[in-house]
């Protein structure tokens, strides 16, 4: 691997402290990716007291004090995730977000989950732009602009963008089912409702002039999970999208969460991640596909017909959630939580190892827990894989996980040698 920009972990006292062996804020190239905040007080470690509207607050004044500590400023954020514990409490949440957020607005995504660490009511997390990028005493000038858009052949929102671009990535508001000309719900069950999610995203990317087939990541959001097949039936008839991709029968990397409530009573949510080739200026304008994607799969972690196990363009590598399972019988491995754990990291650094990267390059981290109350068990073992780094963190409980398992984990990996232009 190329050492042209190295992983960047950073903490301040001015923020909750991360338990070892995580990170508040880890940059890599030109993304920050931050841990999820908690509404703790970063004096006393404690929640703070009070409802959903002092959490909510709490939550945003940590992650402020993280982007003031690294040298930014909050309209740098390009997205932001909000977990809460009650959806009736999205109003009051949506209140103080816009105390933070009076002029742009970044692409949002939203659900009810069924648990938050410490019994809090919400958790936010954030992904900011770093335009100075991770180079080794070298900063670039940071004057790489981001590139918003909203088009009226998608739901449009004012608390949210529904794309945000910085350098080589576009990153998306999650869609709901809503139809764009009447603001509603479309009528139908959840089929109807994924392929309306799909039609927005598609939507949006023709409206920036960007194929369906430079999504990475994909991230299905479902009320209940097991609506799961419906909705792969419906999500084969998106992916792949074109006769290139359907050649070498590129599909992105997935993952699905069990969310307890969404937006509206939807029944689906999905948000993706999209590769940029063009860059954001002032990067020289590049062919779109001067940067390819390059995506792979191992025999030694499980496979997946509707999904690829990692995804690299640029600088990044994006991973599908991973659950215990032994690559070679396809079960999950006997056991508790913490060999379920085990089971999932090993997964994680078959893949990584595949690719001829190492676990290091790892810079987040999400923690999909069955049982909240197992996260310590969780971290004793994360802490065995993790021993000197310390990536960026999101745990939360939900309702239920793929073949009944305890705990799903999916990551986020540095790419230091980049994606090669086209040949």
């Amino acid at each position: 691997m190329s050492g042209y920009n190295t992983v960047l972990a950073r903490n301040t006292e001015n923020a909750p402290a991360c338990t070892n062996p995580y990170a508040q804020t880890v940059a890599f190239s030109h993304y920050n990716n931050f841990s999820a905040q908690l509404p703790i007080d970063p004096k006393s470690g404690k929640l703070v007291a009070g409802g959903i509207k002092e959490q909510a607050q709490q939550c945003f004044k940590n992650i402020k004090a993280i982007v003031d500590s690294i040298g930014h400023v909050m309209n740098d954020i390009v997205k932001i995730t909000v977990f809460v514990k009650n959806i009736k409490e999205l109003d009051a949440v949506d209140e103080v977000y816009k105390a933070f957020f009076t002029s742009y607005v970044p692409t949002r995504t939203v659900l009810a989950v069924e648990a938050l660490p410490m019994n809090a009511l919400v958790q936010v997390e954030a992904l900011l732009s770093n335009g100075e990028g991770t180079i080794p005493n070298a900063p670039q000038a940071g004057d790489l602009i981001k590139l918003t858009n909203n088009t009226s052949n998608a739901p449009i929102n004012p608390l949210s963008t529904q794309t945000v671009a910085f350098s080589h990535y576009n990153n998306l508001s999650a869609q709901l089912p809503i139809d764009p000309k009447s603001g509603k719900l479309v009528t139908g069950g959840v089929k109807e409702q994924t392929q309306q999610c799909l039609k927005n995203i598609k939507a949006i990317l023709e409206s920036i002039d960007v194929p369906f087939d430079d999504i990475v990541k994909v991230n299905v959001f479902l009320k209940n999970l097991s609506d799961i097949e419906a909705v792969n039936e419906v999500y084969t008839t998106f992916f792949p999208d074109s006769a290139i991709a359907r050649t070498v029968a590129y599909v992105p990397a997935i993952t699905t969460i069990a969310a307890s409530a969404l937006p509206m009573g939807a029944l689906v949510q999905i948000e993706v991640v999209v590769s940029h080739g063009d860059g954001t200026p002032p990067q020289a304008v590049e062919d779109r596909h001067g940067l390819i994607i390059e995506a792979h799969n191992t025999d030694n972690a499980p496979k997946s017909p509707l999904s690829t196990q990692s995804v690299a363009f640029s600088h990044y590598n994006h991973l599908s959630a991973q659950l215990p399972l032994d690559a070679k019988t396809g079960n999950i491995v006997t056991g508790g939580i913490k060999e379920q754990t085990q089971q999932c990291l090993k997964n994680i650094k078959a893949i990584v190892e595949s690719i001829d990267h190492t676990i290091t390059d790892i810079v987040k981290i999400n923690i999909f827990l069955k049982n909240i109350a197992d996260t310590d068990a969780v971290d004793e073992v994360f802490a065995s894989f993790f021993p000197n780094v310390t990536p960026a963190k999101r745990t939360v409980g939900v309702s239920a996980l793929p073949k009944n398992a305890l705990i799903q984990i999916d990551a986020v990996v540095s790419n230091a040698e980049g994606t090669p232009p086209k040949a």
